[in-house]
């Protein structure tokens, strides 16, 4: 049987890492694998992901997407199930389906709304929004983000009533692997 790789994504201060960690102590044999951790590791040379994204902040991007993917593959291979969480914004999503391929993918999108963005990122002691907006990144998700996978209005959530949620609704996290991955248009006028 091969071992289920879990995703969950959504915008700066929507709780993933929070809710990520979570689950996976609420699952039987799990892994929290943070894919910010790999941008953090670059301690020389780092591009920090603001805007605008640059070639070398691009390119360390997609390294942190393969190295994220690698690691839960290798905790999936070994039949720990992995809890992966980061950014995963438009066709970044449909970029991890593609690197997470081998094992099913479950899909968690975590959408509280603008509002509650920013008042959770200004309640934290980091700021995930440097020169980006609360506003754009929901479009981002809601908008322009593969619709796969189960996603979730946690505005008026708890962490521990999202996992609730979650683990209710497993069977709608669940992406079929003939689903399609490609990202809608942008709206127009965006």
């Amino acid at each position: 049987m091969t071992t289920d790789i879990v995703l969950i994504t959504g915008a700066m201060a929507a709780g993933k890492s929070t809710v990520a960690e979570l689950l996976a102590r609420s699952l039987p044999r799990a892994a929290h694998v943070r894919g910010d951790t790999f941008r953090r590791w670059i301690v020389s040379g780092r591009a920090e992901p603001e805007p605008p994204l640059g070639a070398e902040a691009e390119t360390q991007l997609a390294l942190r997407q393969q190295l994220a993917a690698a690691v839960a593959r290798g905790y999936a291979d070994a039949g720990i199930t992995p809890v992966l969480q980061d950014l995963y914004p438009g066709a970044a999503l449909a970029r991890m389906r593609t690197l997470l391929t081998g094992h099913p993918l479950r899909v968690v999108v975590l959408l509280p709304g603008p509002a509650v963005l920013a008042a959770r990122d200004a309640a934290r002691a980091k700021t995930g929004y440097r020169g980006w907006s609360p506003a754009a990144f929901d479009r981002e998700f809601r908008d322009r983000t593969p619709p796969i996978g189960l996603r979730l209005d946690t505005s008026a959530q708890t962490p521990e009533q999202t996992v609730a949620a979650i683990r209710a609704r497993w069977p709608e996290t669940l992406v079929p692997e003939d689903s399609p991955s490609g990202c809608p248009e942008p709206p127009r006028g965006v």
